[in-house]
């Protein structure tokens, strides 16, 4: 699986350091190429020299040297997938603000490929709220997270906040490479986010939806090998690089970038949060408030989920998503049965962390072969894999 792979192994200011160069010398013997980056206070634990003749590469440190600079736009899409082991509370802080100021910072924000972190640390810091939260922003990025173990730790305490094993890192590793070949040059279609339909230039109708879940999905299909078009409504969430994102704002607008779209995806995840609804006519000048009660017309959006079910061959995968307050399951039945859905993502808003505005999800997927999967409520970046592994096991049934 390793051989002839490309990997770029980043080291921080951590005691787990010495950790790095055995997961270095398993990584050299199971046939990879490997280049290492360390940040200057790596070098403080390990040194440079014992890495490099291990890896038979320099060891790169420093953003510039003397005359010339490291490219870290070339490193970070030279490698197949980029594992920081360790990663230090700073480093941590650090990538999830977007900071940068050295060199595997610089790659890390440069890099198309995954990126893998296994965290080090004393357990007061690694269950700090701070630390907590960073590493959920990460993982909406598309990190993966490599959980620490429990044991004795470097200030002399037993607890959480070892970092895992370097054969448990080199299984993360070998994982990393599976999952990107199992969608290689496939297509996908996902829409996220929701849509705003104007009632005059200033005024709109919309919905909580951040767009979060479906990002997190398209990253996924990206993870996995896939081509995606994301179709995104107004979100403040950023994408990755590497997706081609079309940007609209109204249900119309989203119809439009999507009818092209279908028939070149094998897959399709249309996880927007569209509008039902849109005023029949939208002001050109801005209402102004009177005594008189003012009534709203409103008409029906183009279905797109719809659409997409009409238009798919057997070769396709289309997944909706219905969000329901009551009659939960039946709701999910009937939307799966009369778009001609080939899978439906159930989440209700009686969960008290589901739904719009939440970093966590809790779904039960059905398919149009009776199927069931129920999951309990996690991050909406595991949820993400859940989804996709679905579609995959769906896919080769």
């Amino acid at each position: 699986m390793l051989t002839g792979k490309k990997i770029l192994l980043g080291i921080t200011g951590s005691i787990a350091a010495y950790k790095s160069i055995v997961l270095l010398r398993l990584l050299i013997k199971a046939g990879a190429e490997v280049k290492v980056i360390l940040t200057p206070s790596a070098a403080n634990f390990v040194s440079p020299l014992t890495l490099s003749t291990l890896s038979k590469n320099q060891v790169l440190s420093d953003l510039y040297e003397e005359n010339s600079w490291a490219n870290h736009v070339m490193l970070g899409r030279w490698a197949d997938v980029f594992i920081i082991a360790p990663a230090s509370c700073n480093t941590i802080s650090k990538m999830a603000c977007g900071q940068c100021d050295n060199l595997l910072l610089a790659v890390y924000l440069s890099a198309t490929c995954p990126v893998i972190l296994a965290p080090a640390m004393d357990e007061d810091m690694w269950k700090h709220p701070s630390i907590i939260d960073n590493l959920n922003r990460l993982k909406t990025f598309g990190n993966e997270i490599i959980p620490v173990t429990n044991g004795e730790l470097a200030s002399g305490l037993f607890g959480d906040g070892r970092m895992a094993e370097p054969e448990v890192l080199l299984q993360h590793l070998e994982n990393a490479l599976r999952k990107t070949q199992e969608l290689k040059g496939i297509n996908a279609l996902v829409t996220a986010g929701p849509t705003q339909e104007n009632l005059d230039p200033v005024r709109y109708i919309s919905n909580r939806s951040s767009g979060k879940m479906g990002i997190l999905i398209a990253l996924e299909l990206q993870s996995r090998g896939a081509n995606v078009q994301l179709v995104l409504g107004p979100s403040t969430i950023e994408v990755k690089a590497g997706i081609v994102v079309t940007n609209v704002v109204t249900a119309e607008d989203m119809y439009k970038a999507c009818e092209p779209l279908i028939n070149d995806a094998s897959i399709i995840v249309m996880a927007a949060a569209v509008a039902d609804y849109a005023p029949e006519i939208s002001a050109s000048q801005k209402i102004k408030k009177s005594e008189d009660v003012t009534t709203l017309n409103l008409k029906q959006t183009k279905d797109i989920l719809k659409t997409a079910g009409t238009l798919k061959t057997d070769q396709q995968v289309l997944v909706g998503f219905a969000l329901e307050t009551e009659n939960e399951k039946a709701n999910a039945l009937k939307k799966l049965s009369s778009k001609n859905a080939d899978m439906i993502v159930l989440n209700s808003l009686n969960e008290e962390k589901a739904g719009f505005e939440k970093h966590t999800n809790t779904i039960t997927i059905f398919d149009k072969k009776g199927s069931e999967f129920h999951f309990d409520n996690k991050p909406k970046s595991e949820v993400a894999k859940d989804i996709v592994n679905c579609i995959i096991q769906y896919r080769h049934e």
